[in-house]
């Protein structure tokens, strides 16, 4: 693990974790920003808030499907620094807009902006795996990408308490000055130029046809295609958990926003916890062999989790705040509870990203992680959209738990195929 945290003091990956940790900080910065100041200022019906906290997420998402095929096709065939560069100076355009919608409280121009980062992310996220491989040894690929993921969520962490607390008002000039911070560290990334295979590769612009080809040439490979299902059944659990968690802590605890930017800030340091145990624990080889173990811990701490919600009483006026919500009994059982789901969802899920990228050749690297990206948002969309409709039935926010316990068995099931596949 020494030497995995010495690649932070190396110029082959310094500039690209800060420009990876500006990102994602900034995303959570905006996303809870606006999430917060809808569901606690702007709305105030418990369905309308649990529909719109699911909208939000799938107009996020939804770019990840359309524009990964076309992003993992020019990651693979121009240079990668380069299209960093491109893709931070979108950031503050786009951040422009976002900070007007949130000072103004408007909610079409909040999901304008979020949509367009949500487009800015979907380029980013074929280079944010590919590039790895071509910056680091083989030996140091699952250490940087255990990295990337732990500073990924310590920095949703970060932007998730700072876009929780800070007033909308101070929101925008704040998502502003981190994109532009973000553009200048892209600057230092290194070269990363295509493969010789992918030079005068003619790119498919058409985004459906594009992405059909991208999908089926990848998923017909076993070891991807099952590696890659896991991955989606993940970020299918993930959708919804952050979906829920304003609307789930309001309505069923009773709490403020300032719990529900708790809950995001244990998850996210459980999920950069098990980022980095899970390469201590592998000693740097890549392997699926935890995986299966690691989800189903994950599961069993998603059902009692919902067990502890479910027998939740608060007869308090008004809502807690976190200090008086800690205060509460039962409060640790659920923090704790929080962190185990996220900790082996950590440890479940980079082994199999670390997978991705060095079982393919170094010229198919962003395409099969564009592959991935449009799987995994199709899972997401689905999931983030059942979650709407089961809230629109009647089924209360808690009760949605139990569907993702039920889909961590699944994806232990998976791994456990991976793993006997390749391993």
């Amino acid at each position: 693990m020494q030497t995995s945290f010495r690649l932070l003091g190396q110029r082959r990956f310094l500039p690209l974790f800060v420009t990876l940790f500006l990102g994602a900080f900034n995303d959570n910065l905006y996303k809870m920003s606006m999430v917060v100041l809808v569901t606690y200022t702007i709305l105030s019906d418990p369905t309308q808030e649990a529909n719109f906290s699911a909208l939000a997420s799938g107009v996020f998402i939804l770019p990840f499907f359309l524009f990964s095929a076309i992003s993992g096709q020019l990651a693979d065939a121009m240079d990668k620094a380069k299209m960093i560069r491109v893709i931070k100076t979108a950031e503050i355009v786009i951040m422009i807009g976002g900070g007007i919608g949130l000072y103004t409280h408007s909610i079409p121009l909040l999901l304008v902006a979020l949509f367009a980062m949500g487009v800015h992310s979907a380029f980013f996220g074929p280079i944010k795996y590919a590039i790895l491989p071509q910056h680091l040894d083989m030996k140091h690929v699952l250490g940087g990408t255990g990295l990337v993921e732990a500073g990924t969520y310590i920095a949703i962490l970060l932007g998730t308490i700072v876009g929780g607390l800070m007033p909308s008002s101070w929101a925008g000039p704040a998502v502003l000055g981190v994109a532009l911070i973000g553009r200048i560290s892209g600057q230092f990334v290194p070269p990363a130029p295509p493969e010789l295979a992918n030079k005068d590769v003619k790119l498919d612009y058409n985004v459906f046809r594009a992405s059909w080809r991208l999908v089926r040439d990848t998923m017909h490979i076993p070891r991807l295609f099952m590696a890659i299902v896991a991955i989606s059944f993940f970020w299918g659990i993930g959708a919804i958990l952050a979906a829920q968690f304003p609307p789930l802590v309001k309505n069923a605890l009773g709490a403020d926003q300032s719990v529900a930017t708790l809950f995001m800030a244990v998850f996210s340091i459980g999920i950069a916890i098990g980022s980095v145990a899970i390469n201590r624990l592998l000693k740097e080889d890549v392997s699926a062999r935890y995986s299966p173990a690691a989800v189903l811990v994950m599961g069993l701490f998603v059902l009692d989790f919902w067990w502890t919600i479910k027998g939740w009483n608060h007869a308090h006026v008004g809502l807690y705040d976190w200090k008086e919500f800690l205060a509460i009994g039962r409060a640790d059982h659920l923090m704790i509870d929080l962190l185990g789901i996220s900790v082996f969802g950590g440890m479940f899920v980079v082994p199999l990203y670390a997978f991705l990228t060095t079982t393919v050749s170094k010229a198919d690297t962003a395409k099969t992680v564009a592959a991935n990206n449009i799987v995994n948002s199709g899972a997401m969309v689905v999931a983030v959209l059942s979650l709407g409709a089961m809230t629109s039935l009647g089924v209360t926010i808690e009760d949605t738990l139990v569907l993702i316990a039920a889909s961590c068995v699944v994806s232990a099931w998976i791994a456990w195929k991976l793993h006997k596949l390749c391993d």
